[in-house]
């Protein structure tokens, strides 16, 4: 831990999106200029000054360092202040921290993204990587679910990628409603229904926890090894950089250790219920 990890860096804000009733995305812009480099997975720290600062995934594209990209439900009093944040309002910010989706070891394999509500915002840099870089993996998948047609993150975005030739893209809802004519049903079923080489498969997996769980289970039977299981586990962050100890997880720190870990080395951990 460095001084500098301590001392939030001020960003001004350049774009606020309302993605659904609950969740938003920002477009950040260093008030000092430069760079900010960023690896897929990583998170942030972001500050509102007088309220305090929570952890949040960087949901942008890793090559363009120009802005940093933040999709946030506003669920709590930092992430509601965040919410009414306005154009041209300054916030702080940490980072980034946390260990980071192995996409460069998957060269070569299937890639399987599995994906629950907002939890396709920490998976997006990813995607982009995959997409960027599409010569160098097998078959791309991306499996989302939601709860409703309304609930669906990103809803363009998936349109357009499920326009290209070289990747799959399945939504489900767990309720349909409207005139919703896709699949219903968790995210799970998706994953039963195949579409790639277990054998040659890395999964990303990113959402609440219960469908983790399942997801994970889902992929095993499939024939994915655990050692090939990546999940984004996001859980009592505070400082980002081990030192608070909130996010004390068994022998890990998630701030440090984490937010991603291999399957293996947190499945005991995972399985047991409100731990």
């Amino acid at each position: 831990m460095t001084t500098e990890t301590m001392i939030p860096r001020p960003f001004r804000v350049e774009k606020v999106r309302r993605d659904l009733s609950d969740t938003f995305t920002m477009e950040l812009a260093a008030v000092e200029g430069g760079e900010f480099a960023f690896q897929p997975g990583q998170f942030n720290m972001l500050y509102v000054f007088g309220q305090g600062e929570i952890p949040i995934s960087i949901s942008g594209d890793p090559a363009d360092r120009s802005r940093l990209v933040h999709t946030t439900r506003a669920v709590g009093t930092v992430s509601k202040a965040l919410d009414a944040c306005k154009v041209g309002d300054v916030i702080g910010v940490r980072g980034p921290f946390g260990t980071i989706w192995p996409v460069e070891a998957a060269y070569g394999r299937d890639l399987v993204f599995v994906a629950g509500g907002v939890g396709l915002a920490p998976l997006r840099p990813a995607i982009y990587h995959a997409m960027a870089n599409r010569q160098r993996y097998g078959r791309v998948m991306v499996l989302y679910g939601a709860r409703t047609p309304e609930d669906i993150l990103y809803k363009k975005e998936l349109e357009r990628w499920r326009g290209r030739f070289d990747m799959d893209v399945v939504v489900t809802v767990d309720r349909a409603t409207g005139k919703w004519g896709g699949n219903v049903g968790v995210v799970t079923n998706l994953v039963a229904k195949g579409g790639f080489d277990p054998i040659q498969t890395t999964a990303f997996i990113c959402g609440p926890e219960v469908m983790m769980r399942y997801a994970s289970t889902a992929l095993e039977k499939r024939g994915v090894g655990r050692d090939h299981l990546w999940l984004s586990v996001e859980r009592n962050m505070k400082c980002g950089c081990g030192h608070c100890g909130h996010c004390q997880w068994g022998p890990h720190f998630v701030c440090k250790d984490g937010p991603v870990f291999r399957y293996d080395r947190i499945a005991d951990l995972f399985s047991i219920p409100e731990l």
